[in-house]
């Protein structure tokens, strides 16, 4: 039976964590595993533009001896009118495995209930699982016992929002959202997360940093999105060193990238001793491998 990783929610805790140790294991052994997927070939669709995703994705598939094929919507039939369905049941027939990283998540949930071939969200509209899957092996090396974690995420309500939450419902960490609110959720999602008491969102950044063992933040504005009308009511948001004094000890800050620096986040603190971002950016590549052996082997 196929899966899926549309989101964080279709793994159980117990496979979370067999992720991150798989990816631990791929990130020892570095490049000696090149036999895993020999034969497999990974379909890659891009509706978004891509560095850390494309990367990760290629060079995992070829480091374990598979095939990655990249494939651009705008020249391919995607861009003609073809249906997410068609495209679904033809690569099936062709390749081992699609990851999509597509401007509607609706798209791929559709890509996913044709394909008879596994189907990886490498981002959409509303998640991004992939990359706080990758967050969570920094978290691992960095810290004994993630669940024991308070996690601050600070900036807008996003794709990287909802995933990080998704996290904090299958591991049971502190998860403090700290953003304007004009970017606050719906209603009806806000009463949704009164169902965890360990996820909190409140509009007070200096509140939930304080005692937090990790400071996440992401740009202000997604990707393919308006700037928001009033960028100002972001800046108490940002991770300076002056928020940072606030943090727990040992506290380090994350940002999946690219970066604005200046805006979300400073020079001083991305630069500085408690920034691990460049670690979580190579982190890509091993939990890449990690899914991709899940998935497709």
């Amino acid at each position: 039976m196929k899966r899926d990783l549309l989101t964080i929610l279709d793994l159980k805790k117990e496979e979370i964590l067999q992720l991150i140790k798989l990816a631990q294991d791929f990130k020892k052994k570095a490049k000696r595993q090149k036999v895993i997927l020999k034969g497999k070939t990974l379909a890659m669709i891009f509706e978004k533009h891509s560095t850390r995703t494309r990367v990760s994705f290629e060079v995992a598939m070829v480091q374990l001896g598979g095939h990655p094929l990249v494939i651009d919507s705008q020249s391919s039939q995607l861009s003609r009118g073809e249906s997410i369905a068609d495209t679904a049941k033809v690569l099936s027939r062709y390749v081992d495995g699609i990851m999509f990283r597509a401007n509607r998540h609706q798209d791929i949930v559709e890509m996913a209930q044709h394909a008879t071939i596994p189907v990886i969200n490498g981002l959409s509209d509303l998640y991004h699982p992939v990359q706080v899957l990758s967050d969570l092996l920094t978290l691992a090396e960095n810290f004994k016992d993630i669940k024991k974690l308070s996690v601050c995420y600070l900036g807008d309500w996003n794709n990287l929002t909802r995933s990080w939450i998704n996290a904090a419902i299958r591991l049971g960490f502190v998860l403090k959202i700290a953003c304007p609110q004009l970017t606050w959720p719906s209603e009806n999602d806000r009463r949704a997360l009164k169902d965890y008491s360990n996820i909190e969102v409140m509009p007070d950044a200096q509140a939930a940093v304080r005692g937090s063992n990790v400071l996440y933040t992401d740009a202000w504005v997604s990707m393919g999105q308006s700037e928001h009308p009033s960028k100002e009511q972001f800046y108490p948001y940002q991770i300076n060193a002056a928020l940072l004094k606030n943090a727990a000890p040992k506290a380090i800050v994350l940002h999946c990238l690219p970066a604005h620096r200046g805006e979300e986040i400073t020079d001083e603190v991305m630069d500085g001793p408690a920034s691990r971002v460049f670690d979580q950016a190579e982190n890509r590549l091993h939990m890449q491998k990690a899914i991709l052996k899940m998935l497709l082997k």
